[in-house]
């Protein structure tokens, strides 16, 4: 069968979906978005996110140059295409979003993991092209994962697989509590979310003097740590060596599982440069096992956090 010559990508996010129509180089030849959260019922939502994709594919020449669509979702299962109560978005129950997207749009539509997708963006267009086994860690709101071995992403038997973001790293009664209902999971420390935790925890303990307490305690959020601890922060830094340590000594374990050619980090928390990466490197190098030692690349994306995941999900398209 003759393949046409687009596909369609959407990151779906928890506060904005974006689209894009994207050629065989990877370029994104025309895009939009709509707002998630406006919409509290997904037939709306879906009807509305259609409407929008028309006008953009009006701009290709309409929906017969479409090969298929590609999704990037929370809690999204490849199996099945359907999103199953994904905790950041305004619907609950299991959604089946592939199908609701095929059936009005009359093209192939298939769905992944956010983290997933932004996976498989990289593996096509950024720091991973070429590579065949390697972690993708999104460092965001929360901790995502995408897995790559042997040059296929790992689904696992329910396609739920490569949630590392819920290890846990801490079993100590005063361990965090985690949206996924446990405590002490990677997450609720590495995420931007987990470091604010950590700053507000600080800045209430510690009597170093600290730019973090010109802000309101609860409002404190990564960006201020990163923005604190590039001017010479004491205390925003060590939030940052305590951050890194803990994704250091995870990514060490992660490993032993699957020896990566490299493990690279994506995300908003990535901004802050080697204030996180160097004690991300300096604790996956004091404890990684010695049969992986020296191996493995800690990496930063090279793409843009929007264009990685429809890059991502709009690459699933090709396989349709």
């Amino acid at each position: 069968m003759e393949q046409k010559p687009y596909v369609i990508g959407l990151d779906l996010g928890g506060t904005n979906s974006v689209f894009g129509i994207v050629d065989r180089r990877g370029t994104i030849v025309a895009s939009t978005s709509v707002k998630t959260q406006e919409q509290n019922d997904v037939e709306v939502y879906v009807d509305k996110c259609c409407s929008a994709l028309k006008e953009i594919i009006e701009v290709v020449g309409g929906i017969d140059k479409i090969q298929a669509m590609g999704i990037g979702a929370p809690n999204a299962n490849y199996y099945t295409g359907i999103v199953d109560n994904p905790a950041n978005l305004p619907w609950k129950g299991e959604i089946p979003l592939a199908k609701m997207f095929s059936e009005r749009l009359g093209i192939p539509v298939a769905i992944t993991n956010d983290a997933n997708a932004a996976a498989i963006g990289e593996m096509a267009y950024g720091a991973a092209k070429g590579m065949k086994n390697f972690i993708m860690i999104t460092l965001g709101t929360g901790v995502g994962s995408g897995i790559v071995v042997n040059g296929q992403l790992v689904y696992g038997s329910d396609g739920f697989a490569g949630e590392l973001g819920h290890v846990i790293v801490d079993r100590s009664e005063s361990a965090r509590p985690c949206g996924c209902g446990r405590k002490g999971c990677l997450e609720t420390y590495c995420s931007a979310t987990g470091v604010a935790r950590t700053a507000k925890a600080m800045v209430r303990t510690s009597e170093i003097p600290t730019l973090l307490r010109d802000i309101p305690i609860e409002e404190i959020t990564s960006k201020d740590v990163a923005i604190a601890a590039s001017k010479g922060d004491k205390v925003a830094k060590e939030i940052f060596e305590y951050t890194g340590k803990i994704l250091g000594q995870a990514c060490a374990d992660f490993a032993a599982f699957c020896s990566p050619e490299a493990i690279i980090f994506f995300g908003g928390l990535t901004k802050a440069g080697n204030l996180i990466m160097d004690p991300i490197r300096k604790a996956y190098d004091e404890n990684i096992l010695y049969l992986y030692r020296g191996k493995a690349k800690m990496l930063v994306s090279e793409l843009d956090d929007a264009g990685a995941a429809v890059l991502g999900a709009s690459a699933l398209g090709w396989e349709l």
